[in-house]
């Protein structure tokens, strides 16, 4: 069961924070936070299918993720679902068409490897 929730974590959270990314690209860039301008992008952002998508995703890691806590400790919880990292970049790289370069994904190897020594 601890696995299959990291699972869900880690699919959920990449999957959440890519829509997120691809929603507010789509947005465009905030040049202010002055109270008028704040509200407008509340509202374009709540009316942003991607955006939403990345919400419902990222609600389904935190709910997993406290499921895992409650039988599990946070000293595995948290590094086993740092795999999303390595999922994360891959996704950034071939879904977002972002610049990844070595030493990027050097490091998300390198996280992904602490995810596996934890399995052990």
């Amino acid at each position: 069961m601890r696995w299959l929730l990291v699972a869900i974590i880690a699919v959920c959270n990449t999957l959440g924070d890519v829509l997120n990314t691809a929603g507010m690209k789509r947005q465009g860039e905030v040049e202010d936070l002055r109270p008028g301008t704040f509200a407008k992008m509340v509202g374009q952002v709540v009316r942003n299918p991607l955006v939403l998508g990345g919400f419902a995703a990222l609600a389904v890691s935190f709910f997993a993720l406290l499921s895992l806590l409650s039988i599990s400790s946070v000293s595995f919880a948290v590094p086993a679902t740092a795999i999303s990292y390595l999922m994360e970049t891959l996704l950034a790289k071939y879904i977002l068409g972002e610049d990844v370069r070595l030493r990027r994904w050097a490091a998300a190897t390198l996280v992904a490897l602490g995810v596996v020594m934890l399995s052990f």
